[in-house]
């Protein structure tokens, strides 16, 4: 079973990349949903990280959940305390790990050819090491800015501090064993994704 990494930076189009990926038949584990269960409603990252930040959750339904902006608060609001950010990747990540290797071995035991690992910080996480090869999404700087600001809550302070904690998208570029350009058109994307897809799941 072949593993690809699926990675780049905000806004460059990696969710649209892995819905294609899927539409051709490719398992795809999302590693931003992987966390997002985890801390939901009984997720398993609830309760640490309740405990490692205090004021971070809220009741639903008679469930605990992580506040997601009290907690974007905690960790890189202006008030954060140092180091917030690693205490919270040491609870998280070995769980996202965890989840990945299940979705791995789900896989194996399907006899699948081709999975695909997608993964915002694949190369700031040292996940590369995991895949057999990287595709990295890319558009120009631009395109991407354009992108980012539309989402609701985004400003151009909170996007700055995303991109400060990612590895360029030029580092990414020259790491990568496939690039996909998604600001040409997402039919020219499209396409490159299936040439991926065939050169790495022969028929």
């Amino acid at each position: 079973m072949k593993i690809l990494g699926l990675t780049g930076g905000i806004g460059m189009g990696k969710s649209t990349a892995a819905n294609t990926f899927r539409r051709l038949h490719v398992p795809v584990f999302d590693a931003d949903a992987a966390v997002h269960a985890l801390q939901d409603r009984g997720g398993r990252a609830v309760a640490p990280i309740g405990a490692a930040f205090p004021g971070t959750l809220r009741e639903v339904r008679g469930k605990k959940m992580v506040d997601r902006e009290a907690l974007r608060r905690a960790v890189l609001g202006a008030e954060a305390a140092p180091g917030a950010l690693t205490r919270l990747e040491r609870i998280v990540h070995p769980l996202v790990r965890d989840a990945e290797r299940r979705f791995l071995a789900a896989a194996r035991r399907r006899a699948e050819a081709l999975v695909v690992l997608d993964i915002p910080l694949l190369f700031e996480t040292k996940g590369a090491g995991r895949c057999d090869q990287v595709v990295v999404v890319t558009a120009p700087a631009a395109v991407q800015r354009q992108r980012v600001l539309r989402r609701r809550g985004m400003t151009e302070e909170r996007l700055r501090a995303i991109l400060a904690r990612q590895m360029p998208d030029a580092e990414k570029r020259r790491r990568a064993d496939f690039i996909v350009h998604t600001g040409l058109s997402r039919h020219f994307a499209q396409r490159a994704i299936r040439a991926i897809v065939r050169r790495l799941r022969p028929a």
